[in-house]
């Protein structure tokens, strides 16, 4: 059964792994005629107020968003950013996706290794276990 995707939403950290996100993101959301939003959560210390002005974070930030349009831009779609302020990501993600109902989380990630083994980290681990729509993950080749 082939799944049709309307909206679909990429959430991204400022690194390497954002960019074939993003790409096979525009290339989902072009096939489908699908709305795209990308994301970056800024992860506010629980010893700071969930508002404070966290400006070398917010810069990262919007450099991200920024690099995210003008990947979009080269594949010639569309998208929407957003910069959220939250204790942690993870819930951040899937409350963003169930606030824009979407039909598909496509994530990325590097090859993380921790105590030898292989690891999700607890954003992807949080997101796979609580998304309420289909979650793309895509990983990295081994270093």
């Amino acid at each position: 059964m082939k799944k049709h995707y309307s909206k679909v939403l990429v959430p991204i950290i400022g690194a390497q792994t954002d960019l074939a996100a993003l790409e096979v993101a525009c290339a989902i959301a072009r096939i489908n005629k699908a709305k795209l939003s990308v994301v970056y959560v800024i992860q506010v210390k629980r010893s700071l107020p969930l508002d404070a002005e966290l400006e070398p974070e917010i810069r990262k930030a919007e450099q991200a968003l920024r690099k995210a349009e003008d990947i979009a831009d080269q594949q010639e779609w569309q998208v929407t950013t957003d910069l959220l302020q939250a204790r942690e990501a993870g819930p951040a993600i899937v409350n963003d996706a169930k606030e824009r109902e979407v039909d598909v989380i496509l994530m990325g990630m590097d090859y993380k290794k921790r105590f030898g083994e292989f690891d999700l980290g607890e954003t992807v681990s949080y997101v796979l276990k609580n998304a309420p729509c289909h979650v793309l993950l895509l990983r990295q080749p081994l270093p």
